[in-house]
């Protein structure tokens, strides 16, 4: 697990790239790697590669840039290819040669044998980044679903690549423009969508590769000034299809398919262990740790004092159960002290609020481990949201007449509560989009602001910059592109928005903030295609969501883990607003010289404020979101 970061020259009227230029590129994610370093750097000067190292495989061979024989292919990578032993045998039966046991080389010899046509070959997290010596040309991928960042900024003489933002930021003399739409964007889904908060800057899509020729032969390289390059998908979400067997035959193969995945992350030259909440997910991933024979077996949860939000109880009883070596923390609202670190590590604006136990978390983990397993994506492959049992819960008064429908949204008023994760506000987001389309509908339940809502609050020259519907457009767009049940629906929609901008975003920049390898056995792609085929009714029931899931586990867990209900990693964040941190949320949203009152009507804001302080509702996720867009702006405007 690894930072990259690297420069390409649009041609040869382009100034020569600077060693220090890649040094101080890399010195801004020394977090993503703090073993080590290493640079390349092209003999004509056209392109640069940097690299900082965790190391996790290989410890004594496996630096970076790494090359082919004749050193025409230079290669810096951030990931783990989980078949890469496979891979090696057949390039090797091919007549290529090795000179270590790393995966990186094997990404250069199968380009070598393949082209791009490699990158579907490729079963891990990964974000590469490749430099054909050649043919100059320059060859950036990223994994299937996005559990590795690669940003792109284009100026008018170069193109500057890096794992995160604040390494493109630390090469001098680039411009850096916000982009009001992905404001709007942001405040609207809680994450920027695109990653393409500043206008010059944007994240290659997950699945894709890009090939950029020094010199923009072709259309390879845009005109001066413009932000994008043409990615080329070699991966899409899979389409449903129905699989062919019995419940029982899909239960055979799912233990079959978990087990390999995780047997699979637990190669490593380092100390691993587990993230455990306590939930069916991570608590599958510690039992088959168990099973796969793992020893010492190290699981690492944290807690909180309100009983709303603490899986710590439920964590430890899991770790009793398989004997693990448990590590637990109590989180406080003290954590404050750690918003503007936020601000700073995510780049964007970022406003999940399980950023701040998940940071912890990988510092608490990062004391006795080097790489931790994690439950993640478990919800999407099989169902676990309480919104995809809703989406189908909705779909069945969809036969009622649209305006009587209106009528129950209008009446959702009556169970508005200051409350959260209560039967009645769940009531209240259930009935208040009852009566819009399906596809508006999940929209709103996915999203932290209506759009229409922020556009009576922006100041209108804001306003006039932003299509307030792009959002919600891109929601349906995914939404409507299966004709399936609406709980698959649902779920396609996650794996192209809410996974890789949210959740996978997340837990990649506070575990590598702290030089910590995470692992998804979950995201397996061989494991999602087979979930993806599942009929919905196998994953979504009347129970709730995980049908299937839970009763392969069943030999596996305590009985108390598969029978209670889902939390999630929540934070109390409504009532430290009410709270301890009453005072810091009024001056950063009212504050004369700061980004919400540039962005908004004081009235506006003023009315949300006031509503959720005095408990008339609850805007935690709102002012949250509006919390961290201050924080953000202020460290990097």
């Amino acid at each position: 697990m690894c930072g990259i970061a690297g420069v390409l020259n649009r041609g040869p009227a382009a100034p020569p790239i600077e060693r220090e230029r890649l040094r101080a590129m890399a010195g801004a994610i020394r977090n993503r790697g703090p073993d080590d370093e290493g640079f390349y750097l092209d003999p004509a000067q056209r392109c640069g590669l940097a690299f900082r190292r965790l190391s996790i495989i290989d410890l004594s061979t496996g630096a970076q840039p790494i090359c082919n024989e004749d050193r025409t292919l230079w290669l810096v990578f951030n990931g783990e290819i989980y078949n890469y032993r496979a891979l090696r045998d057949e390039l090797r039966r091919a007549g290529h040669s090795f000179a270590s046991e790393s995966d990186s080389e094997v990404i250069v010899h199968a380009y070598e044998q393949w082209g791009v046509g490699c990158f579907p070959r490729l079963h891990g997290m990964f974000a590469i980044a490749l430099w054909d010596e050649r043919r100059a040309r320059l060859v950036l991928a990223r994994d299937r679903f996005g559990k590795k960042p690669l940003y792109i900024h284009h100026s008018a003489d170069r193109l500057h690549f890096a794992s995160e933002v604040k390494a493109i930021r630390a090469a001098a003399g680039l411009s850096f423009t916000l982009n009001p739409q992905a404001v709007h964007d942001y405040l609207v889904m809680q994450y920027v969508p695109r990653e393409d908060i500043f206008i010059e800057c944007a994240a290659l899509p997950p699945g894709c590769f890009a090939e950029i020729d020094f010199g923009g032969a072709g259309d390879s390289v845009p005109p001066a000034g413009e932000r994008w390059i043409s990615p080329q998908r070699y991966y899409e979400v899979p389409t449903p299809r129905t699989f062919a067997g019995t419940y029982a035959d899909a239960k055979t193969r799912l233990g079959e398919l978990l087990t390999a995945a995780v047997q699979k992350r637990l190669m490593s030259d380092v100390p691993l262990g587990a993230f455990l909440s306590g939930g069916i997910d991570s608590s599958i991933i510690v039992g088959l740790m168990r099973r796969l024979g793992v020893s010492p077996l190290r699981t690492f949860s944290i807690g909180f004092e309100d009983p709303r939000y603490n899986e710590a109880p439920h964590a430890r009883s899991v770790a009793e159960h398989f004997h693990t070596e448990h590590h637990e923390r109590i989180v406080t609202p003290d954590a404050q002290s750690i918003f503007d670190e936020l601000a700073a590590l995510y780049d964007v604006p970022f406003a999940d609020s399980s950023a701040i136990p998940t940071l912890l978390l990988s510092r608490f983990a990062r004391e006795s481990v080097t790489v931790a397993l994690t439950g993640d994506a478990g919800d999407e492959c099989f169902g676990g949201y309480d919104r995809y049992r809703a989406a189908d819960l909705a779909a069945r008064f969809d036969f009622v007449p649209a305006p009587l429908r209106k009528l129950a949204g209008a009446a959702a008023a009556v169970f508005r509560t200051g409350q959260s994760k209560t039967l009645r506000s769940r009531a209240f987001r259930f009935l208040r989009a009852i009566g819009r389309p399906a596809a508006r509908r999940y929209a709103d339940w996915v999203g932290v602001f209506d759009p229409l809502e922020l556009a009576r609050g922006y100041q209108p020259a804001f306003a006039a910059q932003i299509d307030v519907e792009s959002p919600l457009r891109a929601i349906a767009d995914w939404y409507d592109a299966w004709q399936t049940n609406p709980s698959t629906r649902a779920a396609f929609v996650d794996f192209h928005s809410y996974l890789p901008g949210d959740l996978l975003t997340k837990v990649d920049r506070a575990s590598m903030s702290a030089g910590l390898e995470c692992r998804s056995p979950f995201l397996d792609d061989e494991l999602v295609e087979f979930a993806l085929s599942l009929p919905a009714e196998w994953k979504v029931d009347a129970r709730g969501g995980k049908r299937i899931l839970r009763d392969w586990a069943a030999g596996l867990l305590p009985p108390d883990i598969l029978t209670r209900e889902k939390m999630g990693f929540g934070v109390p964040i409504g009532e430290w607003f009410r709270g301890p941190l009453r005072e810091v949320l009024k001056a950063a949203l009212l504050a004369p010289d700061g980004i919400c009152l540039r962005l908004f009507q004081h009235a506006w804001l003023r009315e949300l404020l006031d509503g959720h302080l005095e408990s008339r509702a609850n805007h935690a996720h709102r002012l949250w979101a509006l919390f961290m867009l201050d924080r953000w702006s202020r460290r990097w405007l």
